[in-house]
């Protein structure tokens, strides 16, 4: 299958045609560009696969002129067969987590949101009115900016403003998600590590410009919010400004919101700063002495290091800097100002293998200094592969319901305890005494209790669970971490680095240790039925509790463990079994797809 992607941004058009085999492969066979629109004209450039390199000047004022030449250029290069098209549209709101098939509906609801991205969700609409005014029997796919960061917790989407305005949409979105999932699969494919293990931060540096941190595979959050004004300076957008300023310049200058808005879209950013909105104008112009445009390289440089200290600490650490987008591969100078001064995160650049990256063959070469203790890759972006990666898969991947039943337990407060914390609690030699047996073969809840203590409050006689473990382990749900006053993370078992630390307290003594987490939740399944539910060890997957309609109740990345004598059964916490309305237990069914949905109803 041949698809072909169109990523028509504010000031630039890129597109690729990609050739698929199943959900597994995909291979680009065509690539091509059309950028710095001046005076009627622009800069193009086609490559095809077999690495024929064509490029020049061509008469299109703008994206759309652009848009409308892209069939004559496919024909030139002998490209046929496209059996779909697919759209980068950057504002999805909080509706599409995956591909849509852009029909009359989705597309009028896409046009609401055209005041939040009004740069960008016009001319990837108008892209898509065009291609299916020229492919008019080809389905019509969107994919959305704003997907990937739909895994983002509401501490960091939800704005401190007054309810009616969150109820309005008032909420951080995020974008660059195309860009930014392509790096969370590329980066750990270059580390060799697993991505479950990596805290990334993904620096997407071009006209537009956004950093997002991505957590063991997660979105945890990103600079751009609402619209794709805030966070970094920008070619002619300023980044984080003070709402403030809004009414100020209102009240100073006499100007409408409207006119505000135009300038902070259009004006602002490097434009603003220099004149200029192009980065490397900009360049050539401060190493010819204009003070004006080094103060903006200056500003721009100042504003993304700001963001990677603050991601290292929420994501309590920092394994890999990935740098992508325009300038992001290309400026050797960028990466180095952006890098200089993160030594006490143990981040060191190699300058050398910086001035020399290469990025053919879709490469991700590594540039940190031996001794560094963080990664430091460039990539190219590859929005447009990701984009027919994404749509393939799920053209590929039509759901097919499995009949067959799948326990939901609920997982109540517990503790793992280690060897050395049953000796600093019970005393030295002491073994626990094994009581109830769980569903799990070899598992039971000890008839010790213990307590959990933090700074402002204590949970009496919580369960023990063995057999003993190589680390402890706490599990509490979200309320139990606000009753106690510690931010426990979200956190698959096992994953207990940079873990806070509680107060464990038994009869002969008290254990302050790390490991209190908030379990992720997940399905313990074994061999036998992981294969007759479709389901892979490590595989996440979705699960809806109830019908689809309005009482249903949906949980994402739920992941599969798949372990010999494994019974099988999902595990949520008490808050999950609340906001979903069960009770300790129900029953389901699985249902497979582009990914696993578990459909349970009340026993």
């Amino acid at each position: 299958m041949r698809i072909l992607v169109f990523n028509a941004g504010s000031s630039s058009l890129k597109l690729g045609v990609y050739q698929t085999n199943g959900a597994s492969e995909t291979r680009q066979l065509f690539k091509g560009g059309f950028e710095r629109f001046r005076n009627g004209t622009c800069q193009y450039r086609f490559q095809s696969a077999g690495g024929t390199d064509e490029s020049g000047t061509a008469p299109h004022a703008d994206v759309s002129a652009a848009i409308g030449a892209v069939p004559a250029a496919l024909s030139a290069h002998g490209i046929d067969g496209i059996r779909a098209v697919a759209h980068r549209i950057a504002h999805g709101g909080d509706a599409f987590d995956g591909p849509a098939l852009l029909d009359d509906e989705t597309l009028a609801q896409v046009e609401t949101l055209t005041p939040l991205a009004p740069l960008h969700n016009p001319p990837a609409l108008e892209g898509v009115r065009l291609a299916q005014s020229v492919w008019p029997d080809l389905p019509q796919y969107g994919v959305f900016d704003t997907a990937f960061h739909l895994t983002a917790p509401a501490r960091a989407t939800t704005c401190a403003v007054p309810e009616a305005w969150r109820n309005a949409g008032r909420r951080r979105y995020g974008f660059h998600g195309t860009s930014h999932k392509y790096v969370a699969e590329r980066a750990p494919q270059a580390l060799g590590q697993p991505l479950r293990d990596l805290r990334l931060i993904s620096v997407h540096l071009g006209n537009g410009a956004s950093i997002c941190a991505i957590h063991r595979g997660q979105s945890l959050d990103s600079t751009m919010g609402l619209t794709p004004l805030e966070g970094l300076v920008m070619g002619t957008r300023p980044g984080d400004l003070d709402p403030g300023a809004h009414g100020f310049i209102a009240r100073r200058l006499g100007l409408t919101l409207d006119q505000i808005e135009a300038a902070l879209y259009s004006d602002s950013g490097l434009k603003g700063l220099t004149g200029s909105s192009d980065m490397r104008d900009v360049e050539d112009r401060a190493a010819a002495g204009d003070m004006a445009a080094q103060q903006a390289i200056n500003i721009y440089a100042y504003r993304a290091p700001k963001y990677l200290g603050a991601y290292a600490a929420a994501m309590g650490g920092l394994d890999a800097v990935v740098f992508t987008g325009g300038l992001g591969e290309t400026s050797a100078s960028m990466r180095r100002r952006i890098c200089d001064g993160l030594e006490f995160l143990g981040l060191r650049l190699n300058h050398d293998l910086n001035q020399a990256v290469q990025l053919k063959d879709r490469a991700a070469p590594q540039i940190q200094a031996l001794e560094s203790r963080v990664s430091v890759l460039v990539t190219e972006t590859a929005e447009q592969l990701q984009i027919a990666r994404e749509v393939a898969t799920h053209l590929h991947s039509a759901p097919q319901r499995v009949a067959r039943p799948i326990p939901v337990a609920v997982s109540g407060r517990h503790v793992h305890l280690s060897a050395d914390a049953v000796a600093a609690l019970f005393g030295p030699g002491y073994e626990l005494t094994p009581g109830k047996p769980l569903r799990q073969p070899g598992n039971w809840a000890a008839q010790e209790r213990v307590s959990i203590v933090g700074p402002k409050g204590r949970l009496e006689r919580v369960a023990i669970l063995g057999p003993l473990r190589d680390q402890t382990q706490i599990e509490v749900s979200r309320t139990d971490s606000f009753a106690l006053g510690i931010d426990a993370p979200v956190r698959d078992s096992g994953q207990l680095a940079g873990t806070p630390t509680v107060r464990l307290v038994g009869p002969a003594g008290e254990l302050d240790t790390d490991g209190l987490i908030v379990a992720a939740r997940h399905i313990h399944t074994n061999p036998d039925d992981a294969a007759a539910l479709g389901l892979a060890d490590g595989q996440y997957v979705d699960v809806q509790l109830g019908n689809a309609g309005a009482r249903g109740l949906t949980f994402t990345r739920v992941l599969v463990r798949v372990q010999p004598r494994a019974y099988t059964e999902m595990h949520i916490d008490t808050d999950e079994a609340n906001a979903a309305g069960i009770g300790t237990e129900c029953a389901g069914e699985v249902v497979q797809g582009l990914t696993a949905h578990a459909v349970a109803s009340a026993p």
